[in-house]
């Protein structure tokens, strides 16, 4: 039996479009010559995208491409391109071929109808530009003028039997009602292309939300879901999906959190590319704490980005100047980038669609957010702790170490936790509160957690002053961390103590010293009395031995005369007798 060989599946070939983030969720961009139906209510972007995608094509790849304009004239669109970098009149001259096609009613219903002109033109130019690209935007607004539904089926499919002759990769948009989320009168046309792109400008909790999702994709796969996009300055960009696993290197290399004594806190400082919460009540100093960590990221000559959320640059900047913290030199340098943005202009998904652009532009080493917190307020709790999440993901991924300040609200001194609900996946939390007693408010400083390094367990007081932040020495009594006036007051008896307890020493050391200088006297005195009793014993006895010798000498003496005297009477001489014998 032979066996049967199965070729390798070929993956469908596709034409990127450009748009940053889009081009991630579908794979590759738009599928190659092959039609694409854009859909979508009033003002959701359809007509932005599909002419960014030519110019996209145009600039980065030379494609050249053709632009039908069925709802506006040539001009209107050229005017509202002004509004981007894209600088379209200069495609438009050998690029991009826009077409008016925008026609009357009364043109339209004076006779019979179709679009075999129109295409007759667009062919022409096809073959002088060699165009790859095309967009029939707002086609629907001409199909309608028909009034004749078979006369308007008719149309559609000399459309898409023309696309497929001339192998040119086309977009087609057209108008979905925004309250059913169906396309008017056209349905169909969602089962005739290959792609579908749905656009969706809403309202969530007061803010203007856009959004956009691919439906159907032949021969691909593609990230299902909506995803939120913006308008910016080089147009639409789109959040793009998040990768499915979490795969972050982890640096052993150290960083400054600011100044010496929090460094030792942390262990030696914060982890290259770490993520750190600083949590706390309004006014115990988070913006002080994130301005130092950005100073001293600029002191060592790193990009930073400095985003903050409801206050300007300038004013945090004279703010953090009042403790010693300078930001303005290295704004002006170029190290440091300053962005406030108001958090209910845009929704909490186009914030990050905008810090992703400002991380581009600036490549920073270490970031700082102040406060993430405030994302809440555009779009609802929900859609912020999305972004946060995805936000601090991203930053990772990218390798930038970033310090964020969440706000925490209420009376609970204890309360710690915040809304945003990230503290599980900041590697360092942070958290700073009051303590309120004896008629005074001080700041304490806690680390809560530090993943993978030592850290204090100390609740240490904060002090700001025009030389920076400082953590103070900790000082406990009977138990008890003591902050502010209490401090000092017990610092003050405890330093009396101790001077009082040095002057005791030193008196006693003195008398120390005198009564050994004394007995040192002492033992001086009777060393060179024994010295004196020991010369006299010496000179008695030398003064014996010599009253010995000089008695033995004498005796001796005497002897050898005595001797001398015998010997000479017991000697006979000649003239003597001698003696007689006795009888």
């Amino acid at each position: 039996m032979n066996e049967i060989k199965r070729s390798a599946p070929q993956p469908l070939s596709k034409r990127a479009t450009g748009i940053e983030g889009f081009d991630d969720l579908s794979g590759g961009g738009l599928p190659r010559s092959r039609t694409t139906l854009v859909m979508g209510g009033p003002g959701s972007g359809k007509t932005v995208f599909s002419l960014q995608v030519l110019v996209n094509a145009a600039r980065q790849r030379d494609e050249a491409g053709i632009f039908v304009a069925f709802e506006e004239r040539s001009h209107q669109v050229m005017a509202n391109a002004a509004t981007f970098d894209w600088d379209l009149p200069a495609l438009a001259e050998n690029k991009i071929y826009i077409l008016d096609a925008h026609l009357s009613p009364t043109i339209v219903q004076s006779g019979e109808f179709d679009l075999s002109g129109i295409l007759a033109i667009l062919k022409a130019k096809k073959e002088a530009m060699n165009a790859r690209w095309i967009v029939l935007d707002g086609i629907d607004v001409l199909l309608t003028l028909l009034r004749d539904p078979l006369l308007e089926m008719r149309e559609i499919y000399r459309i898409r039997d023309w696309l497929a002759d001339n192998e040119l990769t086309a977009i087609i948009t057209v108008k979905m009602d925004s309250q059913t989320s169906a396309v008017m009168n056209y349905g169909f046309m969602q089962f005739m292309v290959d792609c579908v792109i749905r656009f969706d400008r809403r309202l969530e909790y007061g803010v203007p939300a856009h959004r956009l999702q691919v439906t159907k994709y032949r021969g691909s796969s593609f990230a299902s879901g909506e995803f939120p996009l913006s308008f910016g300055l080089s147009g639409i960009e789109v959040a793009p999906p998040e990768p499915p696993e979490i795969i972050h290197e982890a640096s052993t290399e150290r960083v400054s959190a600011g100044f010496e004594r929090f460094d030792a806190m942390l262990g030696g400082g914060l982890f290259r590319g770490s993520s750190t919460l600083i949590t706390g009540a309004p006014g115990t100093s988070k913006t002080t704490l994130i301005g130092k960590f950005a100073e001293a990221a600029c002191q060592r000559g790193e990009h930073t980005l400095f985003v903050s959320f409801d206050e300007g640059a300038d004013q945090i900047m004279r703010n953090l100047s009042s403790v010693g913290i300078d930001l303005n030199t290295h704004v002006q340098s170029g190290l440091l980038r300053m962005y406030s943005g108001r958090t209910e202009a845009h929704s909490a998904e186009e914030h990050l669609i905008k810090l992703r652009a400002l991380i581009r532009e600036q490549k920073p080493r270490c970031m700082v957010i102040d406060p993430l917190s405030a994302m809440a307020k555009a779009g609802g709790i929900g859609a912020a702790r999305a972004v946060a999440n995805r936000l601090i993901h991203m930053l990772k991924d990218s390798k930038i170490t970033v310090v964020i300040s969440a706000l925490i609200e209420g009376n609970d001194p204890q309360m710690e936790a915040t809304d945003l609900q990230i503290s599980t996946i900041a590697d360092t939390w942070i958290h700073l509160s009051y303590l309120v007693r004896s008629g005074e408010r001080n700041r304490a400083l806690t680390i809560v957690k530090s993943r993978g390094t030592w850290h204090s367990n100390q609740v240490r007081e904060l002090v700001l002053s025009e030389s920076g932040p400082m953590l103070t020495d900790v000082y406990s009594a009977g138990g008890e961390v003591l902050m502010g006036t209490l401090r000092w007051e017990k610092e003050a008896e405890e330093s009396a103590r101790q001077k009082q307890r040095q002057a005791e020493f030193e008196h006693k050391q003195r008398e120390l010293e005198f009564a050994e200088a004394d007995t040192q006297a002492r033992i001086k005195a009777l060393q060179l009395d024994l010295q004196r009793q020991q010369a006299e014993l010496a000179l008695y006895t030398l003064d014996g031995e010599a009253r010995a010798l000089s008695s033995s000498e004498r005796e001796n003496e005497l002897r050898r005369i005595r001797g001398a005297d015998l010997a000479t009477r017991m000697e006979p001489t000649a003239t003597s007798p001698a003696p007689c014998e006795a009888s």
